[in-house]
């Protein structure tokens, strides 16, 4: 990986993790609505931010009230697997952060759903709609930002 790759995948993380930590009430509890979850779309143009997306995750869940196995081991490996099919999924797709972020939407809100079943014996039936809802509307935002973003600048080359 290369210094600038590198960097980038560090501030990545460094940023998901601090915006979990700051929007907390928001980002744990049954809802999950993660305000970070904005960055996600990013991973359509660099693989290497699924990693960082990960580390963020392991970072951020470092401080939440249910820190334990699920959410310091579970959930990151779930996060890179979901950044991985979302940044090959948009690959087929010219690099769609709208493609990349429905992805990760759908398979972040399983992963959650059942670790909430694990964790409270909550049904999947009860959180996964909302889960799917919050995580949709996060990502079709950061999927908008990206998009806006890169009429102006190619931020994954720089």
């Amino acid at each position: 990986m290369k210094t600038r790759d590198l960097t980038l995948v560090t501030v990545y993380a460094a940023l998901y993790a601090a915006m979990v930590v700051v929007f907390a009430p928001l980002s744990f509890y049954a809802l999950q609505f993660r305000v970070a979850g904005v960055l996600r779309p990013g991973i359509a143009k660099k693989w290497e931010l699924a990693v960082g997306y990960a580390v963020g995750v392991a970072v951020a869940n470092l401080f939440s009230p249910f820190a334990g196995i699920y959410e310091i081991l579970f959930m990151p490996i779930m996060s890179l697997l979901a950044g991985a099919a979302g940044y090959y999924a948009a690959k087929r797709f010219n690099g769609s952060y709208y493609v990349c972020g429905a992805v990760i939407a759908v398979i972040i809100p399983l992963s959650v759903a059942w670790m909430l079943m694990q964790l409270f014996s909550l049904p999947m039936l009860a959180t996964l709609p909302g889960l799917l809802v919050s995580e949709q509307a996060i990502n079709l935002l950061g999927a908008t930002v990206f998009k806006a973003m890169e009429s102006r600048i190619r931020w994954w080359e720089t």
